[in-house]
């Protein structure tokens, strides 16, 4: 689980060039590779590449991405409040794209934030609605649906 884990997470890291510059991305990798050590020297062995090992993985990957991203836009309205260095847009919407739409969802229903910029609002819906589109695709081509 751990390797499977490192491999995804810092394949990611060294393939898309933005995320050398999410730190938000850099804790939620720590997270889920913790999180996997943990299961693997805890509670069971788990196999490399194995079908259950990646459910497992997406399930702390989900969790974590979700998690990291509600605590970035709080830590951005913390930051736009205080008139401090903001994180980056991109970087939002990049926690965003990997998965983290419901903790973005849940951040700017409670911390009032990116709710009403039209921009970013139309970015966010689109890019929703891209990777609802993209799951339902791979689901098809695995006959899940």
């Amino acid at each position: 689980m751990v390797l499977t884990a490192t491999i995804i997470l810092l394949g990611l890291f060294m393939l898309v060039p933005p995320l050398r510059k999410n730190n938000f991305y850099m804790l939620h990798t720590g997270l889920v590779i913790l999180s996997a050590y943990y299961v693997e020297n805890n509670l069971f062995t788990v196999t490399p590449f194995h079908p259950k090992t990646l459910l497992l993985f997406l399930v702390f990957h989900l969790i974590s991405v979700n998690l990291v991203t509600f605590i970035a836009y709080g830590v951005d309205k913390k930051a736009a409040r205080n008139g401090e260095w903001r994180i980056p847009e991109s970087n939002l919407h990049t926690l965003e794209f990997l998965g983290g739409w419901g903790g973005a969802l849940l951040g700017q229903k409670i911390f009032h934030h990116k709710s009403k910029k039209k921009s970013y609002q139309t970015f966010f819906w689109m890019m929703m609605l891209f990777e609802a589109g993209l799951i339902f695709v791979i689901l098809r081509f695995l006959h899940i649906i």
